[in-house]
């Protein structure tokens, strides 16, 4: 039998630094009153690790609010100048660098054209070298201010320094792209799916805030999704959980770019749905995102009748995620899922109902993302601001 592992005086005063740099992250600025309050501590403990935390510059005075009788308190928050997260979002056709400040505010961002046929991983490495170079000139910030560069990916991400990739609608097979990315970076490395990112994003800074189970589904070129349950986000048993774009919605149907039939994705990807208006209407192939809000636009009976069909699958595919799940929230994203939703938001949550049980149904909200197509590489952000949070008197001797 395996004994329990002792709690070490350093355990115990990082896991306070922790609570009391989450409590400000995500509660904003406080006194040290109410942070005694919200976390639970001591009035004493409180005061000792807000102390280390001002002196190290993690966090700084916000100004000072009136109490009842006494002298002013003064306000704390974590000082967003204190260190830089580089956010990496590596989509079917572009890959985006974003650098954000402790204060999740945006400084530099770049963006690199993919061609949707050609993923090459040595090209995709080097431009996310490339533009983390390139945000950091523009925005004067010293690589050692750094906390970290997170990735958000297509596909399965194995766990550990290798971050092995597993995208077969991408190219990629067993492609160890932290090895790749740490050839050419000392900067700290975070790698995850992109819907798990994106979800990250939604459920820290946007329409799932507050949740405490949820499902945050990415509509772009392809389908993801991202589960969220008691707070956190779930990942099945070897981080494969969320592949709800290969969940069969048509037995036998149309074939899907992960070699499977009747997939989601080969229904509600954007792809998928622009090859099925083209089989109609045959035209050339122009860029996605264009040819795509395209299509929502025209009012012919052919794309009428493809877009009606991508609501019903869409639709079937929340079903089966209310019936199996139970969440109290979906949050429907994606460039393309975002798309959709600006036009057809009522329509799909109709199509949810139909194929859903009722009572569940009327227990879950069906919203749109409140970050924009930008979520993926902002939630890759997130990856480093959490494993600050988590240790960051580690992440000071990192910088």
């Amino acid at each position: 039998m395996m004994q329990a592992r002792r709690r070490t005086v350093r355990d115990l005063r990082r896991g306070n630094r922790e609570t009391l740099l989450r409590a400000l992250f995500f509660g904003g600025p406080a006194s040290r009153h109410e942070l005694t309050a919200q976390t639970g501590l001591s009035a004493a403990t409180v005061s000792n690790v807000t102390a280390d935390l001002l002196a190290d510059g993690v966090i700084a005075e916000a100004g000072q609010v009136e109490s009842d009788g006494g002298r002013p308190r003064v306000l704390l928050r974590v000082n967003p100048d204190y260190g830089y997260a580089i956010g990496v979002d590596v989509g079917e056709t572009h890959v985006r660098v974003e650098l954000l400040d402790l204060g999740m505010n945006e400084l530099a961002r770049t963006d690199y054209a993919l061609r949707p046929a050609r993923h090459d991983v040595e090209l995709v490495v080097r431009h996310i070298l490339a533009g983390a170079d390139l945000v950091l000139s523009e925005a004067g910030v010293p690589r050692e201010r750094v906390l970290g560069l997170g990735v958000g990916v297509p596909g399965l991400v194995e766990p550990g320094p290798e971050a092995v990739i597993h995208a077969p609608t991408y190219g990629w097979q067993g492609v160890a792209l932290g090895t790749l990315l740490r050839a050419g970076t000392e900067l700290p490395l975070f790698v995850d799916n992109g819907a798990k990112t994106m979800g990250q994003a939604e459920l820290w800074f946007g329409a799932g805030r507050g949740a405490s189970t949820a499902a945050v589904a990415l509509v772009g070129s392809g389908v993801g999704l991202c589960l969220v349950t008691d707070g956190g986000i779930y990942r099945g048993a070897s981080g494969s959980a969320g592949e709800w774009g290969h969940m069969t919605v048509a037995a036998g149907g149309r074939a899907c770019r992960c070699g499977n039939r009747g997939c989601l994705e080969a229904y509600a990807g954007a792809e998928a749905v622009l090859d099925r208006y083209r089989e109609l209407v045959p035209g050339e192939a122009g860029e996605e995102e264009p040819a795509f809000a395209a299509l929502l636009a025209d009012r012919s009976p052919e794309a009428e009748r493809v877009l009606a069909e991508t609501v019903h699958y869409l639709g079937a595919g929340l079903g089966t995620l209310i019936n199996l799940l139970n969440p109290e929230r979906i949050v429907l994203g994606g460039w393309a899922g975002l798309l959709l939703g600006r036009r057809f938001l009522p329509e799909i949550r109709e199509a949810a109902r139909a194929h859903s049980l009722a009572l569940p149904y009327e227990r879950t909200g069906i919203e749109l993302g409140l970050l924009g197509p930008d979520a993926v590489a902002r939630g890759a952000a997130t990856l480093v601001v959490d494993g600050f949070l988590l240790d960051s008197q580690r992440a000071l001797q990192s910088v």
